[in-house]
């Protein structure tokens, strides 16, 4: 699949995102009106400070279903910010249970405001804007993925 993955910035150097590992990751949507329901996204792994601090920055296009996932280690309050991201995200905050703790939809680009899990997560997913909801993915749905091979 061809995408567009990074724009230049102006004095700064991206990492390429096929740098990044990557592995497939599963929601599983729980209760609600309908029955139990799971998707499955392509999604790079930002596993090292130098991926975590670029995330999606600088790309332009991020397909349906493909996403990047932000692994804490331990567990701990996490802030996100869009700075330098182009699109909007949605970003997912996940518990040690692997439970969605939080969703913001629809985080603004190249907003500086400070985005909060305000509990200790595990993990922040973020996702193209808007596929939350589209897919009706909620607090308490389940989130789990394979550590990628290296």
């Amino acid at each position: 699949m061809a995408m567009t993955a990074l724009a230049q910035a102006p004095g700064q150097r991206p990492l390429d995102l096929a740098s990044f590992p990557r592995t497939s990751l599963e929601i599983v949507r729980h209760g609600g009106q309908q029955r139990s329901r799971s998707y499955t996204f392509e999604v790079w792994v930002a596993d090292t400070p130098a991926r975590a601090e670029q995330g999606l920055m600088f790309v332009s296009d991020l397909p349906e279903r493909f996403g990047m996932v932000f692994p804490l280690a331990p567990p701990r309050v996490e802030t996100m910010w869009m700075k330098n991201t182009y699109i909007e995200l949605d970003m997912l905050f996940i518990g040690a249970d692997g439970r969605i703790t939080k969703i913001i939809p629809r985080a603004a680009p190249l907003s500086l405001q400070t985005l909060s899990s305000e509990v200790p997560v595990a993990a922040v997913l973020e996702l193209k804007g808007g596929e939350a909801a589209k897919l009706g993915v909620q607090t308490g749905d389940t989130v789990s993925w394979k550590k990628p091979a290296r």
